[in-house]
């Protein structure tokens, strides 16, 4: 192949003095981005590709509006245009911000290179456009990414196994789209080959046996769904990656395979209940919770350099037991490494419109609008990464990880999911799809399917959502438990109610008035239904809501489930349809089997647990159990019929799924041992306090990770983990922490989570935190 004929490796190690030039330091030194001459952070835009959202589908806002953006970061007292001293705590901004959106190849800013090649920026709206203008598109790619100095391209795509380890959660090889001519002057080239597929080595990302060392070929493939993006010098493009011999070794392949599979189920039910429709696509908006935490602390806590999370900590006297923090002013530091933020992900394109502080001291949540499923995950894997990156040039880190701390809330990733047809029709809004079809039974047919493919697979969406972290977040503290059911609300619920005991077909949601009392405030509508935060599952009023899902995941699996198991639902009920029966008995049907699987209490209540195991609802306990049921015969056969995934795919996830599992929990066991065995035992003994039961502890946890390192086989491996990180590691925690408790504080040898969770009472004028420079 073209190329070079030779590959250097370098390794990469930090200077002696990087520590003294990080950013926000307590020597005001420049930090990385002034050292190394950053501009501000740019890349992606894909507001324009929002297909079948409609204004009331919502993450915590609406549809398809574009955002103001947030000015550059500017530091109190300095004036705009001047340059703050690092010291400030404020990153510095070297260049103009740029303009929303710009850095996205649709729309008005693709529109001007493709029209120099006879195109427009119409082409990319037909997304089979690769087959018809490779070339073309390819040359006005290389246009606008010269105009705007972005001389490199990268397939950028999703390897499996990637959530809180992979950075970015993606893989990517750079390639120059520049060389020289034999007489030293430059050429640019970039064809439409080379946009549309390239090669890598399939072996080396975990791929559950699908590839090895001898048989590794891998190929990346333009997904034309979501919108090519540019950042600094480099263009990314959204691609697949699959095995020399077919099969899906990334995240991507089963979710877009399932987005078609809901297309064709999904137009195939509307035209059966009387509408028909070019399309029904897939809209999610992901609200994306983390914490913040002064990075010189981060630091100090190998736990959380290496897992994302605390293996140890006592508690601080205080905590969220005052409700004090949700909703708060945000602390303004944080505030402007949010804006910053923004900043970069509006040049994207990406319409993160909503920032706030969560229940947790030092939790924040951003949220954007809806947008096609693909679009929104890839738009999300930026977010993380372009939040972590920003968080480090404020002095501060961006934790994703469900549960980075005991007794406190967790973060979630809730997954706001509905359907919509191509021209804007909402699925799950009972007026429009009842109007648009003309018939009072659609929304019943659409309900009475979702609820059945709730209750039937229901053990697929407790797997989907089996990362690590949430062994520690699920059943408490705003997060829902490990039971499978879902809210539909007083109001839908006693029209379906009736509606099978022979009542009206059709369904209106009703409203009510509110009163304040206050006779210059006018009484206002609300909808009918309250909120319900224990549900996994909750119907919203034109969405579901998927509560239960983790922060640091790539939501791909979730979304792959959502919608085989729904246009499966859709499958089984135009078979009953054309088969002759009519819609309210199929309705009535579904929703007598299923309705078991509807729970409008509490989930949080000692009774559910039972309540739902007479029931028959889905509840599995453990992460590990819940994997196991990915290549199920009955799985496998729902995701053969939907032709989401082969057998061969679901045996490879679940085996990667185990691997990641007892990956991390033996980096916590590593980590556990070594602050234990380094730190505390030398601090405790030179305060003169026994170490006893410290040595003891870590000997537990090495004997039990000694087990987990013998077994071969990789489920027994995760259970075994399972039992380590739940019990043994939990019983050493408490030694810990009783250590932490008696040692004087003056030589506890890490962060604590006082001086973790409290960037309010823990930084000084110039935002730097109080703690820095004890130790």
């Amino acid at each position: 192949r073209k190329g070079p004929t030779f590959i250097l490796r370098i390794l990469v190690f930090p200077h002696p003095s990087a520590r003294e030039m990080g950013s926000g330091n307590s020597k005001g030194a420049p930090g990385p981005v002034q050292a190394a001459g950053y501009p501000p952070v740019v890349v992606n835009k894909q507001v324009a590709a929002v297909k079948g959202a409609t204004k009331d589908d919502s993450a915590h806002s609406t549809a398809s509006t574009v955002v103001a953006s947030s000015p550059a970061p500017i530091a109190p007292g300095v004036a705009p245009g001047l340059v703050p001293f690092q010291a400030s705590g404020f990153a510095s901004v070297s260049a103009p911000a740029p303009e929303l959106g710009e850095k996205c190849f649709i729309g008005a800013v693709a529109d001007k290179y493709l029209r120099a090649q006879g195109l427009s920026a119409a082409t990319l709206d037909d997304w089979t456009w690769p087959s018809k203008h490779a070339d073309a598109v390819a040359a006005a790619i290389l246009s606008w990414g010269k105009d705007n100095n972005a001389t490199v391209f990268t397939h950028w795509f999703q390897p499996l196994g990637a959530n809180n380890v992979r950075p970015g959660q993606s893989g990517q090889v750079h390639n120059n789209m520049m060389t020289f001519k034999k007489d030293g002057k430059p050429i640019w080239e970039f064809s439409g080959k080379e946009l549309l597929r390239g090669e890598t080595d399939g072996s080396s990302y975990p791929n559950g046996g699908m590839r090895a060392t001898h048989t590794a070929g891998g190929y990346t493939v333009l997904d034309a769904s979501s919108a090519i993006f540019m950042r600094g010098d480099t263009i990314y493009i959204p691609t697949i990656f699959m095995s020399w011999t077919g099969l899906a070794t990334d995240e991507k392949i089963p979710l877009l395979r399932s987005a078609e599979a809901i297309d064709n189920e999904g137009k195939r039910l509307l035209k059966n209940l009387g509408l028909a429709c070019d399309g029904v696509v897939p809209n999610i908006g992901l609200e994306q919770e983390f914490f913040f935490v002064p990075r010189d602390a981060y630091a100090r806590r190998l736990d959380l350099q290496m897992t994302g999370r605390t293996v140890m900590g006592k508690q601080a006297p205080r905590g969220q037991e005052m409700c004090d923090h949700y909703m708060a002013g945000i602390n303004q530091f944080a505030l402007e490494a949010m804006k910053a933020i923004q900043h970069e992900c509006y040049a994207l394109g990406i319409p993160l419109r909503t920032r706030h502080r969560e229940v947790a001291p030092n939790q924040y949540e951003f949220a954007p609008m809806f947008g096609y499923v693909t679009s929104q995950i890839d738009q999300n894997l930026m977010v993380m990464q372009i939040a972590e990156e920003v968080a480090a040039r404020y002095n501060l880190a961006c934790l994703m990880q469900e549960k980075p701390f005991q007794g406190i809330n967790g973060s979630g990733k809730h997954n706001n999911w509905s359907l919509g047809t191509t021209d804007g029709v909402n699925l799950l809004n009972a007026v429009q799809i009842n109007k648009a079809t003309g018939n009072p039974e659609a929304f019943n047919a659409i309900i009475s399917s979702i609820v059945s493919a709730v209750d039937k697979h229901g053990d697929l969406m407790r797997m989907a959502i089996s990362a690590p972290g949430n062994d520690f977040r699920l059943g408490a503290c705003e997060a829902p438990p490990a039971i499978v059911s879902t809210y539909l609300g007083t109001d839908l619920t006693a029209h379906l109610e009736k509606y099978m005991n022979g009542g009206d077909a059709n369904y209106v949601p009703s409203v009510q008035m509110l009163s304040s009392g206050i006779s210059a405030i006018a009484p206002f509508e609300v909808p009918s239904e309250d909120r319900n935060r224990t549900s996994p599952f909750p119907y919203g009023g034109h969405r579901f809501e998927f509560r239960a899902v983790g922060s640091s995941q790539n939501v791909s699996m979730v979304n792959t489930v959502l919608n085989t198991i729904t246009a499966e639902a859709f499958s089984a009920y135009s078979d009953a349809l054309e088969s002759g029966k009519s819609p309210k008995d199929i309705n009535m049907g579904l929703l007598k089997e299923h309705f078991k699987v509807v729970f409008n209490g509490n989930g949080y209540s000692e009774e559910w647990p039972d309540e739902a195991t007479k029931r028959g609802v889905w509840r599995i306990d453990s992460a590990v159990e819940a994997m196991k049921t990915t290549s199920s015969d009955k799985n496998v056969a729902l995701f053969e019929k939907m032709k989401v995934m082969s057998k061969t795919e679901l045996e490879a996830r679940e085996n990667i799924m185990y691997v990641h599992y007892y990956g991390m929990v033996e980096m916590e066991a590593l980590s556990m041992i070594d602050m234990i065995v380094q730190q505390i035992v030398p601090a405790m003994a030179s305060a003169g306090l026994d170490t006893g039961a410290l040595t003891g502890a870590a000997k537990s946890v090495q004997d039990k990770l000694a087990a987990v390192h013998h077994e071969g086989d990789d489920y027994k491996k995760a259970v075994l983990a399972r039992e380590l990180r739940l019990e043994v590691m939990m019983e050493a925690r408490d030694v810990c922490d009783a250590a932490e408790a008696s040692c004087p504080a003056n030589l506890w040898p890490m962060a604590t989570y006082k001086e973790l969770l409290f960037l309010d009472s823990q930084q000084d004028g110039n935002g730097n935190t109080t703690v820095m420079g004890q130790y």
